[in-house]
């Protein structure tokens, strides 16, 4: 591509559109640094205030990344959840593309300690499944799932966990889930979750706690989930009632 200095189009929205195509090849996906400022005011023959006007707007929306000292780079891609209607997991990234990959699972039986005992509401020391899920698409995984069921479920620690987890609720345990009940905040990563997420110890995560209840409002499952911050987002729709 070359700068029309001629055009009506200004020179920073030429600027802009050249840097979306980059973008858009996916030449630079992956942490690969886009052509410095200096470099591209060069080849265009335009100022580095200019270059750096046509790239201020794909960095607002989000398509680009600075770094100090570094460069910049495209924007990892993420994905997002809502939080305005309640679906399973699988669900959610199936009606957005996602072909969801298990890297992980794992499945235990232990003794409630006495946060559990007080979730669940059973005594201390009662036998309990622990499901493990590290999940992602086909590059890397983005979620580490760590799952506790209520006895009454019916869960042996048998099934088959590659299948939707809900799946298993519904069709095979007569286990309607119908409600959840969610906590979020920012974490660091600790070695475990980092290494699991594949990034370095005391890097932001997203972490959720989540307590599933059935059709007739009893607890069923206590999840709790680590998030890789660039991979993942959530997103609230709130509306006025008028």
């Amino acid at each position: 591509m070359q700068i029309d200095h001629t055009s009506s189009i200004p020179l920073y929205k030429q600027i802009e559109d050249y840097i979306r195509d980059l973008v858009d090849s996916g030449e630079y996906d992956g942490g690969k640094l886009l052509p410095k400022e200096k470099d591209l005011a060069k080849k265009f023959g335009v100022s580095r205030n200019t270059v750096r006007q046509g790239m201020y707007k794909l960095v607002m929306e989000g398509l680009l990344v600075r770094k100090k000292g570094v460069g910049t780079m495209v924007a990892p891609q993420t994905i997002t959840t809502q939080l305005n209607e309640w679906h399973s997991f699988t669900q959610e990234m199936t009606e957005r593309g996602v072909s969801l990959k298990n890297y992980l699972v794992k499945v235990k039986k232990e003794e409630a300690d006495s946060k559990l005992a007080k979730i669940f509401q059973i005594e201390e020391g009662r036998e309990i499944i622990r499901l493990e899920r590290l999940r992602g698409d086909d590059k890397d995984p983005f979620v580490f799932f760590i799952s506790w069921f209520h006895p009454r479920v019916g869960l042996t620690g048998e099934e088959n966990f590659d299948r939707p987890l809900y799946e298993i609720f519904e069709n095979d345990l007569s286990v309607i889930p119908t409600r959840s009940n969610e906590e979020l905040k920012a974490i660091t990563a600790d070695k475990e979750t980092a290494d699991y997420l594949k990034i370095e110890t005391e890097e932001p995560v997203l972490y959720r706690k989540r307590k599933v209840y059935d059709m007739g409002d009893r607890i069923v499952e206590y999840n709790v989930g680590f998030y890789r911050g660039d991979k993942f987002t959530y997103s609230i729709n709130i509306e006025r009632e008028t």
